[in-house]
């Protein structure tokens, strides 16, 4: 689907939904992602299972591709919830990702106002995120768009101790 909100860059990338025969390129991508990230190790196998989950059950959210002259170059996703202080939908932004070679190109920029527009179109009332502490360039990218940093902190418990993953939370 080409971009109708900013024709000028349709010669750029075309967004779409990512569909099941994207996951191989969205785990590659999630890859370089992991691997830039303190709290997470790449597992290919664990992100095209997660990755499945939510392109089986559009009810959990969506994925969204950057595809340039027919490869996938960048990805984000949406993963739905509740609000009751809202009191409607709201979404969590995960793994936003663009090929290290397509960075500061203006792909990044493309796939967020393609998501942005999509939350608003579904009465969405808010979207949050989480990046690392020391990632000041993906921090002053999300603050362009006009997110604003938040007081709350964030706590986790991994239930399940059949992964890795465990032991790199705890590090």
């Amino acid at each position: 689907m080409k971009n109708l909100l900013y024709p000028e860059r349709t010669k750029m990338a075309d967004m779409r939904r990512a569909v099941e025969s994207d996951v191989p390129r969205c785990a590659e991508l999630l890859g370089i992602l992991f691997s830039q990230e303190h709290e997470f190790t790449p597992d290919a196998e664990l992100q095209s299972k997660g990755l499945l989950m939510i392109i089986h059950k559009p009810e959990l959210g969506r994925i969204f591709v950057a595809e340039v002259d027919g490869v996938i170059q960048g990805m984000v996703m949406l993963l739905f919830t509740v609000s009751t202080f809202l009191g409607q939908r709201v979404a969590l932004l995960e793994d936003m990702v663009v090929d290290p070679a397509w960075r500061g190109k203006g792909l990044g920029s493309l796939l967020m106002d393609h998501v942005l527009h999509f939350a608003r179109r579904e009465g969405l009332g808010r979207i949050t995120l989480l990046t690392d502490r020391d990632n000041e360039g993906a921090q002053q990218f999300y603050a362009s768009k006009s997110f604003t940093r938040s007081g709350m902190v964030v706590f986790r418990k991994l239930l399940s101790s059949s992964s890795n993953q465990e032991s790199n939370l705890l590090q």
